[in-house]
């Protein structure tokens, strides 16, 4: 439907003041502080995790060697969808001199929703992560106690019911030190930023940048600081719905990606039939993660 005189009539009219809706801030790039990205050329992008060796046996004198096999263990696909917005304005709100104003106020309009979306889009790979949520190349949620390997185990990427505090980001940073990879062995993986809603910000100061410990009277240091156990330190994503969940970011290679297949682009046209004048912006891209211990999180108690 096209933006017409009707929907306009203080912009006909003398005494206007200001317009005034369109010109908030709005949050950055947040999805960056979480998620890699690549481009693409196709319709869809699939990366398949391998599993390598178990640990070397001891040859007996005398004894064959042991020979192992590698496989792959589970693929990760990512579905690319288009993203895409317009508005149009009639012939006759062009003819009354409302065009220059419309065209430059209402093409910033599209750019913020986009980017809106975009935002929406990434976290809720996050806000999603948990019981109930999608499913990935392994079989089970992006957050999960029971990660399949190939070796029979299991890893474990997220703490049941923890709020975010001294133990329970120890706990976490504890139990991502223990993860293995398919056929069992150590990985050395180590956690690289936390990840919070703003309700968390101000506790997630006080947790990683305080020289003591936390709301105890021992004077103690404050060790994972000390430690460097988050390098990253934190960062805030306006777009996580659940005011208790937390994350962790890892090094572990291949986790939560954002392909791109088609940049953000713009548009503009003029439609014979009516002599509107249209607009639109479109792009193309996923979400998701290939590896899942890539992450690692907490709902939270409530």
């Amino acid at each position: 439907m096209a933006i017409s005189r009707a929907q306009l009539l203080k912009e006909l009219l003398p005494g206007l003041n200001a317009l005034f809706g369109l010109e908030y801030k709005k949050y950055g790039e947040e999805h960056k502080e979480i998620f890699s990205t690549e481009t693409s050329e196709r319709s869809f992008e699939e990366e398949t995790k391998l599993s390598g060796f178990s640990a070397a046996p001891v040859k007996t004198e005398g004894s064959a060697i042991s020979y192992d096999n590698a496989q792959e263990a589970w693929t990760a696909r990512y579905q690319h969808e288009t993203i895409a917005l317009g508005f149009s304005i009639t012939e006759e709100a062009i003819e009354d001199n409302l065009y220059d104003s419309l065209s430059a106020r209402y093409t910033k309009g599209l750019a913020r929703a986009m980017a809106y979306t975009k935002q929406v889009k990434a976290a809720a790979i996050l806000n999603n992560a948990f019981a109930g949520g999608p499913t990935y190349g392994d079989g089970v949620v992006l957050c999960s106690a029971s990660h399949p390997l190939v070796s029979g185990g299991v890893n474990s990427n997220i703490l049941a019911a923890a709020d975010l505090n001294e133990t329970s980001l120890e706990a976490a940073v504890i139990q991502i030190a223990g993860w293995t990879d398919e056929r069992g062995l150590l990985i050395a993986a180590k956690p690289v930023k936390l990840v919070v809603p703003p309700s968390l910000m101000f506790v997630s100061t006080r947790l990683l940048e305080t020289e003591l410990r936390v709301s105890t009277n021992n004077n103690d240091i404050n060790a994972l600081k000390n430690n460097g156990s988050i390098p990253g330190g934190y960062c805030v994503n306006h777009f996580l719905t659940d005011t208790n969940g937390w994350f962790l970011t890892t090094d572990v290679p291949n986790g939560l990606k954002h392909f791109v297949r088609t940049p953000l682009s713009t548009g503009m046209d003029g439609d014979f039939d009516t002599g509107n004048v249209r607009y639109k912006s479109r792009e193309r891209y996923s979400f998701g993660a290939s590896d899942p211990l890539g992450i690692f999180g907490s709902s939270g108690s409530a």
